[in-house]
């Protein structure tokens, strides 16, 4: 994956494998690009990717509860082209789900050529959450095979023309005690609050250590991880879309040619039905 300085900045280091090692508030706001102009850029270059259907993207976003999955992917999304564009999330696994190798659920949902797709958690809570909070017998996983079947998962995707972002909002704990008070104390967030995120608050420190053991397994070269900080949403926002504005760049740079045959007998019907 082709990076700029500024995105190389927030990729995932093995060497610091612990996310207190990544800061969760940075205070350069205004170095930071423009979170309006990279969600222009977005919408340009998104709808050139869908006009050329030559590659795919995928956005994972990662991160513990209340850390602005959903915010993030709407900001992402303002001035996208929605024949192009689809979001998904994925919680714990139930049903049929359950009853297929992990993979399974979030294969069907994969971007087509052409199209961008943002997944609100994925694949990588079959090493993460599960972990937690198992949906089979503890002693039936096999966390290095699913690990490698990620790799291997990922570098198809990626041979196959599909860009991967991979994103962890980075948020600290105070910060994260604070947003998890706020749907309590305002009427239109409590229908969030559910007895899981208490369960998930309890478990915080599990769920990020089995956390960071999958980002160190799961970041490779084409398909890296970001960690970006998440205490302050719109710092978030303005990181993440600046990424994501930089790879569509890269991977649609300009609309296909057109065709001027067809653009000469469409001129010719036009004037056949009196039209100049």
């Amino acid at each position: 994956m082709k990076l700029s300085a500024f995105a190389s900045s927030f990729v995932f280091e093995p060497r610091k494998p612990r996310f207190r090692d990544y800061p969760t508030l940075r205070d350069d706001d205004e170095e930071l690009p423009g979170l309006e102009a990279s969600l222009e850029q977005i919408g340009e270059y998104q709808r050139r990717l869908w006009a050329n259907r030559a590659r795919a993207v995928l956005l994972v976003a990662h991160g513990p509860d209340t850390s602005g999955k959903d915010s993030l992917i709407r900001t992402l999304a303002t001035y996208a082209d929605p024949a192009g564009f689809h979001a998904w999330s994925f919680s714990r696994p139930q049903g049929a789900e359950t009853r297929h190798d992990f993979l399974w659920r979030v294969t069907p949902f994969l971007p087509g050529f052409g199209e961008m797709v943002a997944f609100n958690r994925s694949h990588h809570e079959a090493v993460i959450a599960e972990r937690v909070w198992p949906v089979h017998q503890p002693d039936s996983y096999n966390w290095r095979n699913r690990y490698q079947s990620i790799r291997n998962f990922e570098g198809h995707l990626v041979e196959e023309r599909t860009t991967l972002i991979k994103v962890w909002l980075n948020l600290s704990e105070d910060e994260h005690r604070e947003r998890l008070l706020k749907r309590l104390d305002k009427p239109r967030k409590r229908w969030k609050f559910d007895k899981s995120d208490i369960d998930g608050w309890d478990k915080r420190h599990q769920y990020e250590a089995f956390a960071e053991e999958a980002m160190a397994a799961t970041h490779t070269e084409e398909a890296p991880w970001f960690i970006v900080p998440g205490d302050r949403k719109p710092q978030a926002r303005a990181i993440v879309a600046a990424i994501l504005a930089e790879q569509l760049q890269h991977l649609a740079p300009e609309y296909p040619k057109e065709d001027e045959g067809v653009l000469q007998e469409y001129r010719r019907l036009l004037a056949k039905n009196g039209v100049k």
